[in-house]
């Protein structure tokens, strides 16, 4: 099914209204769906509207206040109320800005949430303000560590992101991020096969009983294979003891008591601002300059790609999503 953009955001904010979230944290939630389907990541797209709206049926649509528990100049603990993720982590995010805003450096830890999405849309939020960023969220244990079968890590995104200009293109800023998950496949990856009827990579997943599977159904009920061999595994286990930093239990329940930490630096605590988006943008092109593998692509930055499919998909004004997730958005919708 292909849709404008603006028929795409309309369908995930009437879907996430009919769920029961207020206008507000629709729009917002819709906000980042639509972000993620215009840079490719279709699985973090409206598919993951249906998903959202499982779970909202299943326990109901929070409607506790997000609360500040503690707080310094510098740091923040916001306890999320089980309110989903992208509301929680954009209030984490503000905050984070408007500490190091005024201090130069601010830490906020944000607790009792799900589903953070995409923490690049937050590191966005960050660069466009001139601070570099740090980001890691936490998830139920649905990884396992290297070497072992059972879970005991979520997917556990970390994402950093450097504030840019690049002055040679005379374009606006254009950041540097790196985001990425520490699973060799992401949760909405294996639901949205699931969902599709499709088969996972070889590799990626055991079933309940420590076998490997292909079959998303199974992988659900089994574990994932961590990314990167031991490295990632340490990196993910790394993730989830920031999201215990944040107050998150050590194990979170089945998409629930997420944690999650947000650190934003003011570039000028340590050097010329000028100088170092100057420096970061230069460092940029260098890279992209390299010379590539024989008969392999240009090198791209980190970021690069999900630029340019949004562009791509803006300028183009059109949204791609399977027959089946759309009309299942539009029943949801309706309802």
């Amino acid at each position: 099914m292909r849709l404008t953009v603006e028929q795409a955001r309309d369908l995930a904010e009437r879907a996430m209204r009919a769920a029961g979230h207020d206008a507000g944290d629709a729009r917002l939630i819709a906000d980042h769906l639509i972000d993620c389907e215009l840079r490719g990541v279709t699985y973090g797209g409206l598919a993951r509207a249906i998903s959202i709206v499982e779970r909202d049926r299943r326990v109901g649509v929070s409607k506790a206040p997000l609360r500040v528990v503690k707080e310094t100049p510098v740091s923040a603990s916001l306890d999320g109320g089980d309110r989903i993720g992208y509301v929680v982590a954009h209030r984490a995010t503000e905050l984070a800005i408007e500490k190091a805003a005024a201090a130069g450096i601010a830490i906020v830890g944000a607790n009792n949430t799900w589903y953070t999405g995409m923490l690049s849309y937050y590191a966005e939020m960050a660069a466009a303000r001139g601070l570099v960023s740090i980001i890691a969220s936490n998830a139920s244990p649905w990884v396992a560590p290297h070497g072992a079968s059972e879970g005991r890590f979520g997917t556990n995104p970390i994402c950093v992101g450097f504030p840019s200009h690049r002055v040679r293109l005379q374009s606006d800023r254009e950041p540097v991020i790196w985001d990425i998950g520490t699973s060799a496949i992401m949760h909405a990856e294996v639901a949205l096969a699931q969902r599709l009827g499709e088969q996972l990579p070889e590799g990626v997943a055991f079933d309940a009983g420590g076998r490997t599977t292909r079959d998303p159904a199974k992988a659900l009920e089994g574990a994932f294979a961590a990314w990167g061999g031991h490295k990632g595994s340490g990196l993910g286990i790394v993730v989830q003891l920031f999201g215990a930093l944040a107050g998150s239990p050590a194990i979170p329940p089945e998409m629930a008591g997420f944690g999650m930490i947000v650190i934003a630096i003011r570039p000028d605590l340590l050097t010329d601002v000028g100088e170092f988006e100057r420096a970061v943008a230069d460092y940029a092109e260098s890279v992209r300059a390299s010379r590539p593998v024989e008969g392999g692509p240009p090198v791209r930055m980190p970021f690069d790609r999900s630029r340019a499919e949004r562009r791509r998909r803006l300028s183009e004004d059109v949204i791609e999503i399977a027959d089946t997730v759309h009309s299942t958005l539009l029943e949801i919708a309706a309802s």
